[in-house]
């Protein structure tokens, strides 16, 4: 009798065995409504559409999707027969697409037609691609692509042999290569149980919950709630545009009651126009950067709950802030899910004492595996069952996590630790700035100074006296910028993180104090 394995691309079939007549997913755009039996026997026959061609446990595929239904049925599929999955920003240009591609391996590659001009590049360039299945217009499908429709046509909805699980790798997922070449995270079907879990374990999760996913699935943000959801039994609505007057519209005609956003999102869905007396929103977990308490106290007024999350690729869900001590912890990204373990330490590895800074390590099942063919890379976050996320933090004396900020954007300046969030959380109360980012500018007399990037709102004006006075009384003095950068808009990630590696090549110094 074979081993019991968990297999993500199951937690399909069971649904679909126990739920079958449930809605599983809407696509916005499309329109496309699927029962969770109906969702299953198309992932079915992709997995065995692919098996067909050739496709064996262990071997990668790359997703060049946007959210779309083809993106949500073959992750399932593939998992199913223990492929691993590749997901591809989209937003990336093709030598940076070569290079993933190349790095994970991966012998087939997903993309809508969308993207024909940079896969018409990739082709020119050396990776391991054999196969190319093309999502999108028959008629204008290039000689070298399989049609996506063509994969599943023929092939049976029965369940395909369970290849992988467990231990087993379910995906690569790179990270943003702020520091150099992206890196891959591998995460198993193990990991990604465990999260799943202590997600459903600490969030107000209900069956028949109807999830909102509009962070693309390319990235944890929008592939973890996905996973998540099938799980909880929820109805997953599904969302390519970010437009807000186009999510708040969905939220409304779709009687969303759960979503994930970023804190840029989120201000503008509450804030921009329309009347959001229909919402059914219970609550929206929000990330990528501290949410002001007048945005809680906002949604709040609304009927809607704020939770602040804390998570990355490598080590999925960390820490997560209610409502209900978002005013009294301003700041705080809260307290650890529920099969989490998080401690802050110095360079001895000894925990701080409260209010101390040190380094965020965590220790979970959800933990990611490794990176990808880098043990090095790997032995240097890995340690002693923990993974240090090289996030500084403080732990008060119930505690709660205050992120402070990335050991590499610390600024050192005459070697005092400036610690950029919180400039930039005394910056962001001032009235005329809509956006504000710290960096460290070289100095002649200093090593480094700090520079406020800043996006002022529409109709203002402000000076560097301005802004300096401003500070004076609520930082130190050499906290306080020396200069600053008007900009019309911070260059973010796809989740919301402003790229400061970006603003430091734009605006490198040297300055004379």
């Amino acid at each position: 009798m074979q081993d019991l394995i968990e297999n993500i691309g199951c937690f399909l079939a069971r649904r679909a065995h126990r739920h079958p007549g449930l809605e599983a997913l809407v696509v916005v755009e499309s329109g496309v409504r699927l029962t969770y039996k109906q969702l299953n026997e198309r992932a079915n026959r992709i997995a065995n559409g692919l098996s067909a061609l050739g496709v064996n446990k262990g071997d990668r595929i790359g997703f060049l999707l946007k959210n779309r239904i083809e993106y949500i049925e073959s992750f399932f599929g593939a998992a199913k027969i223990g492929a691993i999955i590749v997901p591809l920003n989209w937003r990336l240009a093709p030598d940076e697409l070569k290079y993933i591609l190349k790095d994970a391996g991966c012998t087939l590659l997903f993309y809508e037609s969308e993207f024909d001009s940079a896969v018409e590049a990739l082709r020119e360039s050396e990776t391991n691609l054999q196969k190319w299945v093309r999502v999108g217009e028959r008629e204008s499908r290039p000689e070298f692509a399989d049609q996506y429709d063509d994969l599943s046509r023929s092939k049976s909805s029965s369940e395909p042999t369970i290849r992988a699980g467990d231990d087993d790798p379910l995906f690569i997922m790179y990270t943003s290569g702020t520091t150099g070449r992206p890196k891959g995270v591998v995460q198993t079907h193990g990991t990604m149980l465990w999260a799943s879990l202590s997600w459903n374990m600490t969030c107000d999760m209900r069956h028949q919950d109807r999830h909102l996913i509009v962070l693309p699935v390319f990235h944890i943000g929008g592939l973890l709630p996905l996973i998540s959801a099938v799980h909880r039994a929820q109805t997953v609505v599904l969302m390519r545009s970010t437009d807000p007057s186009a999510v708040r519209a969905a939220i409304s005609s779709e009687n969303v009651t759960v979503t994930h956003v970023v804190t840029t999102m989120f201000r503008r869905l509450l804030l921009e126009g329309g009347d959001h007396g229909t919402f059914r929103l219970r609550w929206v977990i929000v990330g990528g950067e501290a949410v002001p308490p007048s945005l809680v106290e906002c949604a709040a007024a609304r009927g809607i709950e704020v939770l602040q999350d804390y998570g990355s690729t490598e080590a999925g869900p960390v820490t997560i802030m209610s409502s209900e001590d978002a005013v009294s912890k301003a700041g705080s990204c809260g307290k650890p899910h529920f099969h989490t373990e998080v401690r802050v330490i110095d360079d001895r590895g000894a925990d701080v004492g409260p209010d101390e800074i040190g380094e965020i390590v965590v220790r979970a099942r959800h933990i990611m595996k490794g990176y990808w063919n880098r043990p090095h890379s790997t032995s240097e976050v890995l340690r002693d069952g923990w993974f240090y996320t090289g996030d500084l933090a403080t732990i008060d004396s119930e505690g709660f996590l205050y992120i402070k900020d990335r050991k590499r954007d610390m600024i050192i300046s005459g070697g005092e630790n400036i610690y950029p969030a919180e400039v930039e959380r005394v910056l962001m109360s001032h009235p005329h700035i809509r956006e504000v980012a710290v960096i460290g500018q070289r100095s002649e007399k200093w090593g480094e100074t700090p520079v406020a990037i800043v996006v002022l709102k529409d109709g203002t004006e402000m000076s560097l006296d301005c802004l300096i006075s401003f500070c004076r009384g609520k930082i130190a003095g050499y906290k306080i910028p020396r200069s600053v950068e008007f900009v019309s808009e911070l260059p973010r990630t796809v989740t919301g993180k402003v790229q400061k590696n970006l603003l430091r090549e734009r605006f490198p110094g040297p300055v004379s104090s």
